[in-house]
């Protein structure tokens, strides 16, 4: 088995980083540590704003995780910025949301979400999904 620590830098088997964000500091404990018991770098943050922030500095995210229902700016709101930015519209983008509203799934599809979690998020959505989208 590889080790990953340590490992940084252009070329390198550097683990994936993915950006974690929920208003809820419960569900980002949870989706944090699903993301790091599947072997990624997890940056998680409370709104859809600092989330913004932190790819205004962060080159290296290979994945956003969202809520879709959080104040201030709505996940499917931080979808639209991430595909509307020539800078950042390559990085897959995930709704979560504890509803299961279809319209509101189709909605986030077609705006260029690569997927839509129902929450619970369970580590088989989480493995399923990075293995899609990341390897």
């Amino acid at each position: 088995m590889t080790s990953f620590k340590g490992l940084v830098g252009e070329g390198s088997t550097a683990l994936p980083h993915v950006l974690a964000v929920d208003d809820s500091s419960v569900d980002r404990a949870v989706i944090s540590g699903i993301l790091r018991s599947s072997k990624f770098r997890v940056t998680a943050v409370d709104s859809g704003k600092r989330a913004l922030e932190l790819l205004g500095s962060e080159t290296n995210v290979s994945m956003i995780i969202t809520d879709y229902w959080m104040p201030e700016m709505t996940g499917y709101e931080l979808l639209k910025k991430v595909k509307g930015s020539s800078k950042l519209r390559e990085i897959p983008v995930v709704i979560m949301s504890s509803e299961n509203v279809p319209t509101r799934i189709n909605r986030c599809l077609e705006e260029g979400a690569e997927d839509f979690l129902l929450k619970p998020v369970q580590p088989s959505d989480v493995s399923r999904l990075c293995s899609r989208v990341l390897r």
